[in-house]
């Protein structure tokens, strides 16, 4: 293998995606792009159409299936997704109930949890929008803190 066609061992390492069956990928694409500020990285069709999402800030993906959906991201589990400010959040949440889809929220529970709200993806998965939840400092904390052990 050439120099420049050898993979760096450590650019897929950790957690890399989540994956979720869908019932239609290009609707599934859409509310995503709309919601989420997720874009398609990559698609393909193998027994099933297939794509992988991003929102470009880190090398993770949503990979959505389009197979039947006999599972879904409901009650507390959930995508969730960082946004740039409350009224991100609410004009978020105000277009998807505009759109028809099942909201709760928003919410204002502070630090660490913040301000969020839920809606529900085409097919029943719970997609959270937030603001104020600390996540970058929280995992900044931890790894600046010395492990014992």
């Amino acid at each position: 293998m050439a120099p420049s066609q050898t993979p760096d061992p450590t650019s897929d390492r950790g957690l890399t995606h989540v994956a979720l069956p869908v019932g239609d990928l290009d609707q599934s694409i859409d509310f995503y792009g709309r919601f989420a500020d997720l874009a398609v990285v990559h698609r393909r069709h193998d027994d099933n159409d297939v794509a992988w999402l991003a929102d470009g800030t880190r090398p993770f993906v949503v990979v959505l299936i389009e197979s039947p959906v006999s599972h879904t991201l409901g009650g507390w589990s959930h995508l969730g997704v960082a946004c740039a400010s409350r009224a991100d959040v609410d004009g978020r949440l105000d277009a998807a109930r505009a759109a028809g889809f099942e909201v709760v929220g928003p919410m204002d529970h502070g630090p660490p949890v913040g301000y969020w709200g839920i809606i529900a993806d085409p097919d029943g998965h719970n997609l959270e929008l937030s603001f104020g939840q600390e996540v970058s400092d929280a995992v900044a904390q931890a790894h600046a803190t010395p492990r014992r052990g």
